[in-house]
């Protein structure tokens, strides 16, 4: 039986190098945009979370469609944290073990600027950057995108809550002679909307699922009625149970978020908090201790929390619900990733339990209880 890979179109050795990384089925959003991508290659809107397929869905398009005999940089690739970055770059390496060498850079802040500098040197067909490093070794001179066809924006609803406006539209015009852009977002506040007008012609090809169906059908949404005196000891029950699972604790204060993990960390539970005080060296041990499993548990709050693209998270934990809807999605999509089941508990103080089913409307999600 032919690869479901193939029956995209998607080109033989790059089917090849996906069999090593267990990737065999196709995901939703792969079916709906790799063949237009492979086929027409013009303008795309992908709506999309987290966990479910982007980097394959663009990236392997993408690749297609770079000449590996050009020195020039061709495809760029957008992120919103140094993070996503680094993996989709790794994703690309992974994607072109049995293909003709493709040079993939990645660009991103807490790494030298004077080592990326050099790299860029040598033959350079993508790069996958965040907003403000590109555009600081663009001042520096060290690269140019003028031969660029391809500009990718992964996240878009994150890169502009960031505060990046400014300079996706830097790089939008210094991308002005490519052929085609490539937008995905899990969300569409109306940010998204405006920069969709302004770097996209008047027709491009939309794979919008509709909103009921945002949110990760692979995960189970359950809430706890809980007040606040007792969520410190729910979540201590909770992983008591859990001793082999790891997970995200949401807080909605960055106080909230240092004094959960104080306490936890009080009684002997291994967790670490990403708070906006940290320079990006504590962040990066912080993120590699959680990669490897020497740390059960991340607390963050919603804006720190940006960007964390982990693996094999079991669950997520809201030790309060956030404020808005979109960011329910954002939190809750840190777990099923890459195929897999998930759970998203919400710790809910009685009063809030008018706003569990604001989200159920919104999102067309079930929450069950549990104790």
């Amino acid at each position: 039986m032919s690869n479901p890979f193939k029956q995209l179109g998607v080109p033989s050795d790059l089917v090849k190098g996906l069999e090593p990384l267990g990737i065999h089925k196709p995901t939703s959003i792969q079916a709906d945009v790799i063949p237009f991508l492979l086929e027409d290659g013009g303008d795309l809107i992908g709506q999309a979370q987290t966990g479910t397929g982007k980097t394959a869905a663009f990236g392997l398009p993408l690749l297609t469609r770079v000449n590996p005999k050009s020195d020039a940089i061709q495809g760029v690739i957008i992120a919103p944290t140094r993070e996503l970055a680094k993996q989709i770059g790794k994703a690309l390496f992974k994607f072109t073990k049995f293909s003709e060498k493709i040079f993939v850079e990645v660009l991103a802040g807490g790494d030298s600027m004077d080592r990326q500098a050099a790299a860029l040197r040598r033959p350079t067909q993508i790069i996958v950057a965040t907003p403000g490093r590109l555009l600081d070794l663009i001042k520096r001179k060290a690269l140019q995108l003028d031969a660029v066809k391809h500009l990718v924006l992964d996240e878009a609803d994150e890169m502009l809550s960031m505060g990046f406006r400014k300079e996706l539209s830097q790089i939008i015009e210094l991308t002005s002679d490519r052929k085609s852009t490539w937008l995905f977002s899990a969300t569409f506040p109306e940010a998204v909307d405006h920069l969709i007008k302004g770097c996209m012609g008047p027709d491009p090809r939309i794979v919008k699922v509709d909103r009921v169906n945002v949110v990760n059908r692979a995960i189970k949404h359950l809430y706890v009625q809980c007040a606040r005196p007792d969520k410190t000891a729910w979540i201590v029950d909770f992983l008591e149970r859990r001793p082999n699972e790891r997970g995200l604790i949401f807080c909605r204060t960055k106080a909230g978020a240092i004094g959960l993990g104080r306490q936890l960390e009080e009684l002997g539970y291994p967790v670490d908090v990403l708070q906006g005080d940290l320079s990006q060296k504590d962040r990066d041990k912080i993120m590699r201790a959680f990669r490897k499993a020497r740390i059960q548990c991340l607390i963050a709050t919603d804006v720190m929390a940006r960007g964390i693209h982990v693996d094999d998270l079991a669950f997520v934990l809201h030790h309060q619900l956030p404020d808005q809807t979109d960011y329910y999605t954002h939190r809750s999509g840190r777990t099923a990733r890459a195929g897999k089941t998930g759970l998203s508990v919400a710790l809910v103080d009685p009063r809030e339990r008018s706003h569990l089913s604001q989200i159920e409307k919104s999102l067309g999600i079930s929450f069950t209880e549990t104790r």
